[in-house]
């Protein structure tokens, strides 16, 4: 690599440098490779977990299932009979949690009900040690493209 640095004594013009100063260049390049050693292990760092995929389990309907209905409003029903309040709710639910084979709750809820009126009945099945709760969603539609996706 040559590199004209001065003028020697007795030359008279400065011949023309051909060579290309890679040194901006490399000091770049340097800077881009520290940067990304940097930032590499800070995005890549994740909890390593097994999301769960996309999947359409028929209702088995049975007549021990309770289905818990949750409007938009964010009024509770009992198969069809509205529950005053969460206490009234956990009244129920004990009853019932007690009973041999244990049935399963299913929440059906409006897709504009408040995720506090949903948590608020998973929260009252819980605390009345119900062990099998589930969600009662529509299924997919054939060929639509999920949002956001």
């Amino acid at each position: 690599m040559a590199m004209t640095v001065g003028q020697e004594v007795g030359e008279g013009e400065q011949d023309v440098m051909a060579a290309i100063n890679t040194t901006p260049l490399v000091d770049v390049m340097l800077v881009l490779l520290i940067i990304f050693l940097i930032t590499i292990p800070v995005v890549v760092q994740q909890v390593p977990l097994k999301l769960p995929k996309e999947r359409n389990v028929p209702t088995q309907t049975k007549p021990e299932n309770i289905v818990i209905a949750v409007n938009k409003d964010g009024d509770v029903f009992w198969n069809m009979e509205y529950v005053k309040d969460s206490n009234a709710l956990f009244e129920k639910l004990k009853k019932v949690a007690v009973l041999q084979p244990q049935p399963e709750v299913h929440i059906r809820a409006d897709q504009d009900t408040r995720y506090e009126s949903v948590g608020r009945v998973v929260a009252t099945c819980q605390r009345a040690a119900i062990l099998k709760i589930g969600f009662i969603t529509e299924p997919p539609v054939r060929g639509a493209v999920a949002a956001g996706g």
